[in-house]
């Protein structure tokens, strides 16, 4: 099969740091190419595939700081997509919502995963309007707020099994890894550590637009003794980081589309203590994987209690739901049943 990925510029494929769309977008599309198809990448120019790259920008766009204006890039690449659409059997965009007007248009099949939150009101007429474009979601939870949309499958992220290394633990701290945000509390996270007169390692990047929470709310709490601080991680450090946690504290306040770093720590055997919300119930089986707590009281009873949970249990969880070779599958009967649809000229929108 003759597939195109279509991914975001602002990383490249896979990610040098955070960046949770373009690492997904570099495990498929690798994996994709294992399994015998013909995959064409257009990403950034810095990305590294097994697929045939299109580098339609020199260099990820967040640490390219010539770049003022992110949109023209991505136009750019539309067009080129567009242009080269007859090259394929099925397009899959992974760029939100920013190509909506021009898939319609398209010669050929075409699929788009949405990868964010989705609980903007803005979205809902946007949505409503494009209700017949096929879109795949990484949660159950994430469709609620936009049940009209062209919803045809859900399809939770995977990870290579190789990826990251097991660790029979039982580990040596807390662990916080993402970035710092609003939404994300690590406060809370600091608070638990605290409460529990535990460690905790904070691993997470600071966007320009959460400078400002990060500077004011969060850099005084840093002051703590428990905490430690180092910043953003690239994907070599990340095995050990979790690995060595006694548990990965997810303290989310919003309605998390997935949470990849859950699955790469239970990928190292680390049980998750994660508030409920979003895609949460879905990823962690509660007392099997870890905790789904609906409080800060709860959490600190909950990560009392991690190290009654089984780590082997945790991996074997992961290599079973969410690897790699399992994810890029699910997209490839996803992509055939587009085909046959298409070349019957029936939509396939709505099918679950």
């Amino acid at each position: 099969m003759r597939i195109a990925q279509v991914s975001p510029l602002f990383e490249s494929v896979p990610p040098r740091l955070y960046g949770g769309t373009e690492r997904v977008v570099a495990f498929l599309t690798d994996e994709l190419v294992r399994l015998g198809h013909e995959v064409t990448l257009f990403a950034s120019g810095d990305s590294e595939t097994q697929a045939r790259l299109v580098p339609v920008w020199p260099n990820a766009l967040r640490l390219d700081a010539t770049c003022r204006d992110p949109l023209a890039p991505h136009v750019l690449m539309l067009e080129e997509v567009a242009q080269r659409a007859q090259e394929f059997d099925v397009i899959h965009f992974h760029i939100s919502q920013f190509h909506l007007p021009v898939v319609r248009r398209l010669p050929v099949a075409h699929v788009t995963t949405m990868h964010g939150r989705l609980d903007m009101p803005e979205l809902a007429p946007l949505f409503a309007e494009f209700h017949d474009v096929p879109l795949v979601s990484i949660s159950d939870a994430q469709r609620d707020p936009l049940p009209e949309a062209g919803w045809i499958e859900t399809i939770p992220h995977g990870l290579p099994v190789d990826l990251l290394e097991f660790d029979p633990g039982p580990g040596k701290y807390l662990a916080f890894l993402g970035r710092i945000a609003r939404e994300k509390r690590v406060d809370r996270a600091i608070a638990i550590a605290t409460a529990l007169g535990q460690r905790l390692r904070i691993a997470a990047k600071v966007d320009p637009a959460d400078r400002d929470y990060f500077e004011h709310e969060i850099r005084p709490l840093l002051d703590n003794p428990l905490v430690d601080f180092i910043g953003e991680i690239n994907e070599q450090e990340k095995g050990a980081f979790l690995g060595q946690a006694t548990a990965l504290l997810f303290p989310i306040d919003w309605p998390e589309p997935f949470g990849l770093v859950m699955i790469e720590a239970l990928a190292c055997g680390v049980p998750v203590v994660a508030f409920r919300g979003g895609s949460v119930p879905e990823v962690i089986d509660d007392g099997v994987t870890g905790f789904i707590v609906d409080s800060v009281e709860d959490a600190i009873a909950a990560t009392q209690n991690v190290h009654h949970l089984d780590r082997y249990r945790c991996r074997e969880v992961f290599e079973r739901r969410f690897n790699v070779t399992r994810m890029a599958q699910h997209h490839v009967a996803l992509y055939e049943q587009l085909l046959e649809r298409r070349s019957s000229g029936h939509a396939l929108t709505g099918v679950v």
